[in-house]
């Protein structure tokens, strides 16, 4: 692993197939046994869709159910490029039906209760499920409760939009109806949450997007941190593309300092925002992105130890509740992000996991990968990469640490060709990952 360089690293994950990098040859090794078992995977998101195809692949005798409510899931990555007007929504949207042509029972419905005692998924709808082992892929909620003035009503009108979808059109329409010379206040979360360079690639497209059409346009990011996930590599974009730093620029960033960690009141009817320090800012479109914790069902099913799952880093058990995994952004899995490849990875390793539990075997030594690519402007991408293993903490406990020499960043001396690949790079692991995950 120490020898991968992070240019053969990021043709690997980005120009060529996301499939089987992690988890893949232990699921191989599992398909010469039988299966008979049931496995319910209850949230259809990368993480889940993704081990529910992998146990599929790995032993077609298990039979695997995937419970999640919505027809069609749309993907976070990539969901500023269609803010930045450069990507239809529809392109970032699938369905679930070459699924169930691999053999997996999908069910539209949403799970009301997780009974791990008795071993049962009940769902909304009625129906009951039996599991042998259930992996619960929840993904993210919101903690509306710590912003007066703000909550899912509320959100409706001022999108955080970070869950993909519905929200994502609405801030797009918003950022399009908007007068030149207007105001997008942008107010990103406390870590930890999902997609940590996820709000900085979004200041970026919707800078591009009113570079182009509403060039006295503004864009104010309002931080609850004092730092961000590629903060140089976003500010070296932002100064030679947005002009920031200067008295014209496009871009402006307070952080953590000047808002005393972010905000404590919205108020949707004037569109203002006020910081904790108590200056109020005045918004034509306002995007403010809530504190975030483990999705709904993983706290009613107790799963949870604050706002997180804790779990086995090994094979994504929970350490609460034996026989359910839990994966994705729910998951406290150490040192890796809260990322959609992330969570594909986990869902592999889980996968692979799930599969040898069934079969009496001993699940095999995980390991991780995770690219993260940010486009900044119209030929300009960046990119940070990481492979991770299973080691230990100072006490000896479980940490998911990347390997040393595996991996990297984007090199701030890269040159514009360098930069143009980068956006190229994007392109094909999305198409790749997406693949890979919904078949």
């Amino acid at each position: 692993m120490a020898k991968i360089t992070r240019r053969n690293f990021i043709k690997t994950t980005g120009a060529a197939s996301a499939v089987g990098l992690v988890g893949f040859p232990q699921i191989s090794a599992a398909m010469k046994h039988g299966g008979g078992k049931k496995v319910v995977v209850v949230g259809g998101g990368i993480g889940g869709a993704t081990c529910a195809r992998y146990i599929k692949m790995a032993d077609a005798g298990i039979d695997v159910t995937l419970i999640e409510p919505k027809a069609n899931y749309h993907t976070c990555f990539m969901s500023n490029e269609v803010l930045g007007g450069d990507r239809p929504i529809d392109s970032i949207k699938f369905g679930y039906d070459r699924l169930a042509s691999e053999g997996i029972n999908v069910v539209k419905d949403t799970v009301s209760a997780i009974d791990t005692s008795a071993k049962k998924v009940t769902t909304s709808g009625g129906k009951t499920m039996a599991y042998d082992r259930c992996v619960v892929a929840p993904g993210i909620d919101f903690k509306y409760d710590l912003i007066e003035g703000y909550d899912a009503k509320v959100a409706m009108k001022v999108p955080h939009a970070w869950q993909a979808g519905p929200q994502t059109a609405t801030l797009l329409k918003q950022i399009q109806g908007m007068k030149d010379g207007g105001t997008v206040v942008i107010c990103p979360p406390p870590n930890p949450f999902r997609c940590p360079p996820g709000p900085y690639e979004r200041a970026s497209l919707i800078a591009k997007y009113l570079q182009e059409n509403k060039p006295k346009s503004k864009i104010l990011i309002l931080d609850s941190k004092p730092k961000f996930s590629k903060q140089g590599l976003f500010v070296q974009g932002w100064k030679k593309l947005y002009g920031f730093g200067t008295d014209n620029s496009m871009i402006d960033w307070v952080d953590a300092t000047q808002t005393d960690n972010g905000i404590a009141k919205v108020d949707a009817g004037a569109m203002t925002v006020t910081t904790k320090f108590g200056d109020t800012h005045k918004a034509d479109v306002l995007n403010v992105i809530p504190a975030q914790k483990a999705g709904k069902i993983a706290h009613m099913a107790g799963l949870t130890k604050g706002d997180w799952c804790p779990v086995d880093k090994g094979t994504f058990e929970s350490t609460i509740a034996k026989g359910v995994h839990v994966i994705g952004d729910a998951s406290i899995a150490s040192k890796m992000p809260k990322s959609g490849y992330a969570a594909n990875s986990q869902g592999k390793v889980c996968a692979a996991a799930v599969v040898a539990m069934l079969n009496g075997d001993e699940p095999g030594t995980a390991s991780w990968i995770n690219t993260c690519y940010s486009i900044v402007g119209k030929d300009y991408g960046i990119s940070v990469a990481a492979v991770y293993r299973l080691g230990k903490d100072d006490k000896g406990g479980q940490l998911i640490t990347p390997v040393k020499g595996a991996g990297g960043l984007t090199p701030k001396d890269a040159s514009a060709e360098h930069l143009r690949r980068e956006v190229g790079y994007a392109h094909s692991w999305f198409n790749n990952i997406t693949r890979d995950v919904f078949g």
